[in-house]
């Protein structure tokens, strides 16, 4: 097993912005009731707070299910190099200056109208707990210690991983 470190309030923050910064997409989850709702999704902005802002259609399910329940769930994966869990609440907003900030040109090919769109909504993630892992090392040291433990058969140990609390 690898080294175990817990984070808290600013230093979470950090590590939430530094691994979805690097990972860029996540699995989006909503509640309809009991059931769990997932897609995949781009934050299109992490904050200092480490707050998720991601751009949606007002009409859409999740944005429906947002409103029934705040409650999300983010899972942002890049295997073998990093992972990162999020347990949130999430908010709607329909501030244009804030669509417009946030608005990438491929956003275009799912709302076609551009930033202007009346559909577009702001759904902002306010983490609250999480838990990540990721190796100590880049991806070539962390491949090559993969593949020395495998042809040893020795367990590779270059993980860090823990809980984020905020």
């Amino acid at each position: 097993m690898g080294d175990h470190k817990d984070l808290t309030n600013a230093s979470a923050a950090e590590k939430i912005k530094d691994l979805a910064e690097d990972i860029k997409t996540c699995m989006f989850c909503t509640y309809n009731g009991d059931k769990l709702n997932s897609r995949p999704m781009s934050a299109q902005k992490i904050d200092d707070e480490g707050n998720l802002w991601f751009l949606s259609d007002k009409t859409s399910e999740k944005n429906e299910e947002i409103l029934q329940n705040p409650k999300v769930e983010l899972f942002f994966s890049e295997p073998q190099n990093q992972f990162l869990t999020i347990h949130g609440h999430a908010t709607i907003s329909y501030d244009r200056d804030l669509i417009k900030e946030l608005f990438t040109p491929i956003v275009k090919v799912w709302m076609p109208e551009g930033s202007d769109d009346p559909n577009l909504s702001v759904i902002k993630v306010v983490p609250k707990e999480g838990y990540y892992w990721n190796n100590k090392h880049n991806r070539i040291v962390a491949m090559a210690k993969m593949t020395t433990a495998f042809v040893t058969g020795q367990t590779m140990d270059d993980g860090i991983e823990g809980n984020l609390k905020l």
